[in-house]
């Protein structure tokens, strides 16, 4: 089996949205997808990305992805934010996760990022085995918060 990773590019991204989809369906949560393909264009591939990403592609087939974005951290500098590592079911447990997992690494260090960060599941024990070894250091001091657009716009009146 020879696969190659390669930066995304925007023709790809019906397939990545699929593979966001199939993350979400294992997550427990499919109903949360509401990006599109339009928006993805227009946030990776527009005149400001905010995002950037990698895939991995078999027999001419996108079987993974990785995707990323800048984030600042005032105690440690430019860190590198690891929104989702994604693995086609099928293909997982193939080397796949760990050569997006290490080119992401790679360009963490090249775009002069003092480290990268993620987020786990504490349920999904194959990830957190995974992270664990690279020796990642995990923290369960803090707690993640979010407000969804309409959210927002109900606290502010608008």
């Amino acid at each position: 089996m020879s696969f190659t990773i390669r930066a995304g590019r925007k023709e790809d991204l019906p397939r990545v949205l699929e593979l966001v989809r199939e993350l979400a369906l294992y997550e427990r949560a499919p109903h949360e997808v509401t990006n599109t393909v339009a928006m993805m264009e227009e946030d990776g591939f527009g005149p400001n990305p905010v995002y950037g990403m990698y895939v991995a592609v078999l027999n001419e087939i996108i079987v993974g992805i990785s995707v990323y974005y800048y984030r600042y951290s005032t105690w440690k500098g430019k860190r590198l934010y690891l929104e989702d590592i994604i693995v086609t079911e099928a293909e997982r447990g193939k080397g796949i996760g760990k050569a997006l997992f290490d080119r992401t690494l790679e360009h963490a260090l090249e775009s002069g990022c003092t480290g990268m960060t993620w987020q786990v599941l504490d349920w999904n024990e194959p990830a957190i085995n995974f992270y664990k070894k690279y020796g990642a250091k995990f923290d369960a001091s803090w707690v993640n918060c979010n407000l969804e657009r309409d959210d927002i716009r109900a606290v502010l009146k608008l």
